[in-house]
């Protein structure tokens, strides 16, 4: 599920590519004094993801851009919705906008047999661990995670945002529906890397990391209704880590 938020710029202003924590800020504040405050400090993945404002670029006072958010919670999106209507000033950073209009969405991978792509919106975020390292043959000299990157081969990646996609399966689907690793069959039948690339991002107020990203377009044909739950959790909750940040959103490019 998702809320497609239509905002106009208020301002003359340029693109702030470092927007995920100011937008991750606005979108915690409109959950607070709800049942959702509490999950800001608990340490396990979010139970929402959202785009980058799109397209990309510099902006005139008046222009138009879209921002997407998505959670497997209507419930969520419904406080979230409400609170952008009740204050639709919305400040990403030194971009100031104005949210003038909201509209649900339901995407889904369809029916079993269908076949498709979902790209990433934005970068996936996948950092190996070092108990780990063994696994997947990485040979390092520091037991600090490991950011993946082409040179690690496919299988840490599949894997990791596989076995991250059960921890979300195992918090917001029911316990007795069986997560992605419980099935036979891989989430996605092709991997296209788009690119990699570092990027600078505030996670707490004051705190700055770099983190290596990755964008792709993932090949699927759903099996059974299933994979198509899998597959559909991750439209709503993202792949990969840190998806409250605004990482690993993705969207369905195609689908027959």
């Amino acid at each position: 599920m998702r809320i497609l938020n239509t905002i106009h710029a208020r301002a003359d202003t340029a693109y702030d590519n470092a927007y995920h924590h100011k937008l991750s800020g606005r979108i915690w504040r409109a959950l607070e004094g709800t049942e959702y405050d509490d999950v800001h400090d608990e340490n396990q993945p979010k139970p929402f993801s959202f785009s980058n404002p799109f397209p990309p670029g510099d902006m005139q006072e008046g222009d138009r851009r879209t921002l997407l958010i998505a959670s497997p919670d209507e419930e969520l999106l419904a406080h979230i919705a409400a609170d952008l209507k009740d204050t639709p000033e919305l400040n990403i950073g030194e971009m100031p906008f104005t949210v003038s209009d909201l509209s649900p969405l339901s995407p889904d991978v369809g029916e079993p047999g269908t076949s498709g792509t979902i790209e990433s919106g934005t970068g996936v975020l996948v950092r190996i661990p070092p108990w780990r390292f063994e696994e997947y043959d990485i040979n390092v000299d520091h037991d600090e995670a490991e950011f993946w990157r082409p040179e690690l081969t496919m299988e840490p990646f599949r894997k990791q945002i596989e076995a991250n996609l059960d921890k979300k399966h195992g918090l917001y689907c029911p316990d007795y529906l069986p997560g992605p690793s419980d099935v036979d069959g891989d989430l996605f039948d092709g991997y296209e890397l788009i690119k990699t690339f570092a990027v600078p991002v505030t996670v707490t107020e004051g705190q700055e990391m770099t983190y290596v990203l990755s964008k792709w377009e993932f090949e699927y044909t759903v099996r059974d209704d299933h994979h198509r739950r899998h597959l559909n959790l991750a439209l709503d909750c993202g792949l990969g880590e840190r998806n409250s940040l605004g990482l690993g959103f993705v969207n369905i490019k195609e689908a027959n």
